[in-house]
């Protein structure tokens, strides 16, 4: 027997007939899932190998796969880039890494960050999401005294939703936590004498 993701169990038992009851579908493939989750992370023009490899070290633990170094195509003398200078580390995570990595995301590493509020519900127009992380140092992967320089992250997923609308629901069944946005309160306006 072959091992199945929590999340992915979750989405099949949970999240499907949610989404089929509260959206009508007629057919199971209508239903949106996820197709895969992008990590990104930029490389200082300046820096040395060793803190490249630093990074690279890092992406691989938070990701669970080997990354991929981005880089120049040509020079731009004001962003003091060479050709083939390392500008980027990113990673493609697809099935159950894919899951694995979004589980620990919403469990574990969102939750750990202080005075945490929610994540911004917008997502691209066409059911994509992407989220920004100020501080890698949020996965428990990382052991802080390796860590010289702090890195930002961009984790995009990527989903087969049509709408925004539907995106959304299936991130939030997953367990996504969306900042709630409190109507704000109508004045009421006082009566003019007349």
């Amino acid at each position: 027997m072959s091992y199945v993701p929590v999340l992915k169990k979750i989405y099949t038992e949970q999240v499907v007939p949610e989404l089929v009851k509260s959206r009508g579908y007629k057919n199971k493939h209508q239903v949106p899932k996820l197709v895969k989750i992008n990590l990104n992370t930029g490389i200082d023009a300046d820096a040395d190998k060793n803190h490249i490899a630093d990074i690279a070290r890092d992406m691989g633990a938070i990701a669970g796969q080997k990354p991929i170094l981005n880089r120049s195509k040509k020079a731009i003398a004001n962003f003091k880039l060479k050709p083939n200078q390392t500008t980027g580390c990113s990673v493609t995570l697809r099935g159950p890494a894919m899951w694995e990595f979004l589980y620990r995301l919403l469990s574990v590493a969102l939750p750990s960050i202080r005075d945490f509020r929610g994540v911004p519900s917008k997502l691209d127009g066409q059911g994509n999401y992407s989220l920004g992380v100020t501080d890698f140092s949020i996965f428990p992967e990382i052991t802080l005294e390796n860590v010289k320089k702090t890195m930002g992250l961009d984790v995009t997923i990527v989903t087969t939703a049509q709408t925004d609308d539907e995106g959304r629901e299936l991130l939030k069944l997953l367990g996504m936590p969306f900042r709630r946005v409190d109507p704000q309160p109508v004045q009421q306006q006082k009566p003019t004498a007349a």
